[in-house]
């Protein structure tokens, strides 16, 4: 008998000091770079979306990686790719950390659907509360002042 998974996660991560520098112009050519870095670990991309500062995931993992490999993977390859680029007028980073939550199959559409309707979430909402409460929400324990990196002056 084979070895059946269905291994889904919702990724989040921000942008180095939550910084608004994802625009729109780039956006989609991020998320589909993010897309082939998720294929080529032999993933699949079930949905991405974000604002300026941050971006979610909702992907499909193979079993043969851990979490944080992937997602260290899908970091430093996309940040690399925009620095290659040179569309931002910094050096773009993502910010050390990241959350990632199972999703059962059940759940998915509901995710997806939450992803697609970040522009409208973020009218109300900043990354920061999002991300506290999603923390919240999945009895992850936390310390806030551990959350984000604090800017760096200097």
């Amino acid at each position: 008998m084979g070895a059946y998974t269905q291994l889904i996660y919702h990724v989040v991560f921000g942008t180095k000091f939550r910084r608004p520098i994802i625009r729109s112009e780039i956006q989609e050519r991020l998320y589909e770079y993010i897309g082939g870095i998720i294929r080529a670990k032999q993933g699949h991309l079930i949905e991405i979306g974000g604002v300026a500062d941050h971006i979610h995931v909702l992907t499909g993992m193979p079993p043969t990686i851990t979490v944080s490999d992937f997602v260290r993977d899908l970091k430093a390859n996309s940040a690399r790719w925009l620095n290659e680029l040179n569309v931002i007028d910094q050096r773009f980073e993502w910010q050390k950390g990241y959350g990632a939550f199972t999703v059962s199959y059940s759940q998915v559409e509901q995710v997806r659907q939450y992803i697609q309707n970040q522009q409208e979430h973020h009218r109300v909402t900043t990354f920061a509360q999002e991300y506290v409460l999603m923390l919240e929400r999945h009895g992850i324990e936390f310390e806030r002042r551990y959350l984000f990196e604090g800017e760096h002056h200097g």
